[in-house]
């Protein structure tokens, strides 16, 4: 397992902390706060100024248990706004997360380190809220057992915290929560208990469905899972949570670890042993891919309405869930997806997303717990970056996901070469679909084939991220790549892979990366899907998933290859939004491994995969384009090109004629 620093995993995992439905509502009744005459009204995406005002210039924070229906005790802190150290008497709105990595702890240099530290938070209680953050049982200085992730026993906690909350006398009955990553997850799960006072929600960096996530494409995130299920372990018995108030000597905490360290179930030794979406846990007698996930209580999350603003990044761990539960709920809902890992240490990255964060954060609860007609709902739904090259992004607006419009277009494999790969195949992408009845690529997997250990995955769970050029494990695959582009091309929204194949063994994982090649030859990473050949078996999705392949994956969908027979295997990438630079190329590299990333199993001797590129059997990845321009080899081209020619001969015989009539006349 790779080793992280505890520290640094805590505070990327805190940092990370509808559309016709949401258009002309008004919001609802509350005190909004008196506006400064002085400051200039403001509302827009990142941007946001004369609708309150901050009038707290401090925090004050407190502690302590709050008791369960079965008597199982939750720490809790809570956070009060103050002014010159005296905390305001005025009934605020709250705002709480439910978190699974200790709601406060110090840290090495004995700096207490609590939610409160985050700018978005501190900014939302100097402006008049009151934040709090409860240890999940199980966790922290919480007693109880925590027996799974997002389980049902965690999920009434929630809905218990959120009306204890909203019945102190210090809230003003108006209640929304906060938070990333697996703070994220217990918003959904909490929204879907709907408790009566929990007006709003923000869920950044979240999962929506659990079972892609560890599996994907039936494929297990082994590293992933481990790191995540060793990092919970070490914070419920080693680097634990600060004790509350009324624990002076801690004796409550040490009951609480204790008790922890006795009956927590660690996460690997749940997920590892379940393989399939239908996996029952005999344990708790749950079903973990169908209920303990937002996907699984989707309809009661529909039930709450409560009102959901999404946040999300291109390359976050999570980025097609948070796609899937933008199309799914049905309460007013925004979508915000910059060009941001999950946790990012990268100075210029951090002061975007916290600012940016901070700003919508304000603009929604002030919205929805005060009652401040900000104007919010009125904007598009959809805010996204489109990645042109570091540093140059531009921010877009959509009504709809995927976009009106988006094109979807085929880039065919074919025989190369490239000249830009030193690949097993060094074969060709183009628009021009094969006509050979027979053509293929073999490779004999390569168990060391890697895309390293900063990945996407890494980084979801505390790791640094920064994927390298990628030409390393390109030569370990198959790869196909354009010739250098003659104009720029957008990509914006999911690609599909269509891969005809086979193996000489019973099953085969195949992983797809799309790159982007520059002049200089480096080989940058854009996304990337993956796919077990035996779960390759299409069905229908339980939910709404914009037509892309759906894997059951359950034990009986499960079809192993008979060698040398070939299937095909239809599956898409993460989403993407990334514009390929004139003269560079696009790569799609096709692997049988990924060491750090991945659990495959490994066979001696090595098998064959073979992918046919034929007339009968094309493979070829379609892309989402927007505004697609004319290309050499574009079947869109073609025809534009056939016009113009004909027009031009058109002209010239108009001309001809002319002239030859001029003469005759003259002539004559």
């Amino acid at each position: 397992m790779r080793r992280y620093s505890l520290f640094v995993i805590y505070i990327a995992i805190l940092s990370a902390v509808g559309t016709m439905s949401a258009f002309g509502q008004t919001p609802p009744a509350g005190s909004a706060q008196p506006t400064p005459e002085s400051l200039p009204r403001v509302s827009r995406f990142g941007q946001y100024g004369g609708y309150s005002e901050p009038i707290f210039d401090s925090a004050v924070r407190t502690s302590q248990y709050v008791t369960m229906r079965d008597g199982v005790k939750i720490a809790l802190d809570i956070i009060h706004p103050a002014k010159d150290g005296q905390v305001g008497k005025e009934p605020l709105p709250v705002i709480w997360t439910h978190n699974r990595y200790r709601r406060a702890f110090k840290a090495p240099n004995g700096r207490l380190i609590s939610i409160v530290d985050s700018r978005d938070i501190r900014n939302l209680v100097i402006h008049g809220y009151v934040a709090a953050v409860a240890d999940v049982r199980g966790s922290g200085a919480s007693f109880g057992a925590a027996l799974g992730i997002f389980w049902k026993e965690e999920t009434r906690d929630a809905y218990e915290i959120t009306e204890w909350l909203a019945g102190q006398p210090w809230c003003n009955g108006r209640v929304g929560m906060f938070g990333g990553s697996y703070l994220g997850v217990t918003q959904l799960m909490a929204a879907s208990t709907k408790p009566p006072h929990l007006k709003a929600i923000f869920p950044t960096m979240s999962l929506f469905d659990l079972y892609d996530t560890v599996y994907q494409g039936g494929i297990f995130k082994e590293d992933f899972v481990r790191t995540w299920s060793r990092l919970i372990t070490v914070y419920d018995t080693e680097q634990t949570a600060l004790p509350v108030d009324a624990d002076a000597s801690g004796a409550m905490l040490k009951k609480a670890i204790e008790e922890h360290g006795r009956i927590n179930r660690p996460l690997i030794s749940i997920l590892d042993s379940l393989k399939f979406r239908n996996g029952k846990d005999d344990v708790s007698g749950a079903f973990p891919y169908l209920e303990w996930q937002p996907a699984g209580v989707l309809k009661d999350i529909n039930d709450s309405a409560v009102p959901i603003y999404l946040w999300a990044g291109w390359f976050d761990g999570f980025t097609r869930d948070s796609f899937l539960m933008f199309r799914n709920f049905v309460s007013p809902k925004r979508l915000v997806i910059g060009a941001w890992p999950h946790g990012s240490r990268d100075a210029d990255v951090v002061k975007e997303r916290s600012s940016l964060l901070a700003v919508e954060e304000h603009r929604w609860f002030d919205y929805w717990l005060k009652g401040i007609d900000n104007g919010v709902l009125k904007e598009p739904p959809i805010m996204y970056q489109v990645m042109y090259e570091p540093k140059k992004n531009i921010w877009k607006t959509a009504v709809e996901w995927p976009l009106a419009e988006q094109k979807s277009a085929d880039f065919y494999f074919a025989k190369g070469t490239s000249g830009s790969v030193l690949s097993k195949n060094d074969g060709l992408l183009e628009r021009n679909a094969p006509a050979r009845a027979a053509a293929d690529d073999d490779i004999v997997v390569d168990y060391g084939a890697s895309t390293g250990t900063t990945s996407r995955w890494d980084n979801s769970i505390g790791g640094d991220f920064g994927y390298p050029d990628l030409t390393a494990n390109d030569v370990r695959g198959l790869t196909y790549t354009t010739r250098p582009l003659k104009n720029e091309i957008e990509v914006t929204g999911h690609p599909v892979v269509h891969l005809w194949m086979s193996s000489t063994a019973a099953d085969a994982d195949i992983f797809a990366y799309l790159e982007e090649v520059d002049a200089q030859g480096i080989s940058h990473y854009v996304t990337e899907g993956a796919l077990r050949a035996s779960h390759r078996k299409l069905g229908d999705p339980p939910y709404d998933n914009g037509s892309l392949p759906y894997h059951r994956s359950d034990d009986t969908d499960i079809s192993p290859l008979k060698p040398g027979e070939p299937v095909e295997l239809i599956f898409d990438l993460e989403p993407t939004s990334n514009v390929f630079n004139k003269g560079n190329r696009i790569r799609l590299t096709i692997s049988g491994a990924d060491k750090d990333n991945a659990a495959t199993p490994r066979l001696d001797p090595a098998p064959t995969i073979t992918i046919y590129r034929e007339k009968e059997r094309p493979s070829f990845i379609s892309l989402p384009l927007v505004g697609a321009p004319s290309q050499a080899g574009d079947k869109a081209a073609r025809p534009l090109f056939l016009l113009y020619l004909a027009l031009i001969i058109i002209v010239v015989l108009v001309i001809v004629f002319t002239m030859y009539a001029r003469s005759r006349i003259q002539k004559g």
